[in-house]
């Protein structure tokens, strides 16, 4: 994809509707919202629906957290990139979401500063990880 002559087709899921219209808002005008669902499942449906550039995931949601829900995409060989979106600031699991294939890691209080840089290095191919989270790569 040339993200600079399409806009990036974005995927929201989140359990939270409040978490969901501050995320919209935040990307609208940037890139195109294609859906919003509430749980790891309908991400797995959605994603097959949409075909998204990028999905944006909680990490804990009913039913299928995001972690097992971004191991699922990459295994069916979805092509979206994961970007992370959650309250959880504890390196484990930034660390587990990285390695479960995410580009990009958010921390929710920081939504309106980071998620639109960490989209975009997403869909370049960079790793983002929120700067208030004291997070080293293991070797």
């Amino acid at each position: 994809m040339n993200i600079e002559t399409k806009i990036a087709r974005v995927l929201l899921a989140d359990d939270h509707a409040e978490i969901l219209t501050q995320t919209r808002n935040v990307l609208a005008g940037e890139f195109e919202l294609v859906g919003a669902v509430a749980n790891g499942f309908d991400v797995l449906k959605a994603t097959a629906q949409y075909d998204p550039d990028v999905v944006v995931l909680d990490i804990t949601m009913p039913g299928l957290d995001g972690i097992e829900t971004a191991r699922r995409l990459k295994k069916s060989g979805c092509r979206a990139r994961l970007v992370f979106l959650t309250v959880h600031e504890d390196p484990d699991y930034v660390r587990a979401g990285l390695r479960a294939g995410g580009s990009a890691y958010v921390i929710k209080a920081r939504l309106a500063s980071d998620l639109v840089p960490a989209v975009h290095d997403a869909l370049e191919g960079n790793c983002f990880v929120s700067p208030t989270i004291a997070f080293e790569e293991e070797p």
